[in-house]
């Protein structure tokens, strides 16, 4: 049974300075006295990267939010986001895959956690030493006017924001806005100008954005130093040989989690993990029925 420290219906109340200690001019001004807490804050000690963006992205912009937070994770960064469909549930898988904590900031209370759909990858973030944080009390509903405050919280926890892709009107350009008015470095991938899931960027980056392509020029421009090796920087989509082995359990057949433990000789929850990591990909999917099926190859 997990202790309080690690159930998500179990949130601590943290005070305003021990959240933002490691950032107190980042934070300086913003209406917080404090956030909710399940998880670890450790990784705040790091240098902080929001990575941010669509809900309904296109599949490159997910395989690339992915691909920033695990370059970025492995460079030492933690990462932050909103813990939604898309790009942000892109981005925190990426950072699980990249061994490092990374922090999901709701857009309502703990036992009202939304979107349920991203709960196991929350239980994977807590796992590898990350924490899911709130503003809102644990019994608070995630009502839309919510996440505009939330987007708050998360410039308030962050040393940059990356926006990976955004429509003409998204939320992410609210987030964008609460950066800029911080003077917090607002990074924005660039899109074709027909295609209306790249219209935000391109307007982050008309009106002073810094356009970055990858996470090697955040780290350019943020003096980080990756720690992978030149292969590994040139290739991010590594195959992980777990999530290779569930792949090639799953090609022509739908399988429940006990199968997939048994054929690929692994605990629950590394199986968990890859299998969420592998479902934001939209590599493979959970069904009704409560088993995971793939694409035939």
């Amino acid at each position: 049974m997990k202790g309080p420290a690690m159930d998500l219906d179990r949130p601590r109340w943290v005070g305003r300075d021990e959240v933002l200690a490691a950032r107190p001019e980042a934070a300086e001004g913003l209406r917080l006295t404090g956030l909710w807490v399940v998880g670890s804050l450790e990784g705040l000690a790091r240098p902080t990267i929001a990575v941010v963006g669509a809900r309904a992205p296109s599949d490159g912009g997910r395989k690339r939010a992915r691909e920033f937070g695990e370059r970025l994770t492995r460079a030492g960064a933690c990462v932050i986001s909103g813990l939604a469909l898309g790009i942000d549930g892109a981005a925190h898988a990426g950072a699980l895959a990249g061994s490092g904590p990374t922090i999901g900031v709701l857009g309502g209370g703990h036992r009202h956690f939304f979107p349920p759909r991203n709960r196991d990858l929350a239980e994977q973030m807590l796992e590898n030493g990350g924490a899911v944080v709130s503003p809102y009390a644990p019994d608070e509903h995630a009502w839309p006017s919510n996440f505009l405050q939330r987007n708050g919280v998360i410039v308030a926890l962050a040393d940059a924001v990356v926006v990976v892709e955004a429509a003409a009107r998204s939320g992410s350009l609210n987030t964008a806005g609460w950066a800029a008015a911080r003077s917090v470095p607002v990074f924005a991938v660039p899109g074709d100008v027909d295609r209306p899931k790249a219209a935000g960027c391109n307007a982050l980056i008309r009106d002073g954005a810094t356009l970055v392509r990858d996470a090697g020029d955040v780290f350019a421009d943020l003096g980080l130093a990756p720690k992978t090796s030149a292969n590994s920087a040139s290739s991010p989509s590594c195959v992980d040989p777990l999530e290779a082995s569930l792949l090639a359990a799953l090609r022509n057949e739908a399988r429940s989690l006990d199968e997939l433990l048994e054929r690929c000789a692994t605990e629950t929850g590394p199986a968990l993990a890859a299998l969420v990591r592998l479902e934001l990909e939209g590599v493979v999917e959970r069904r009704d029925d409560g088993t995971w099926s793939a694409e035939p190859a």
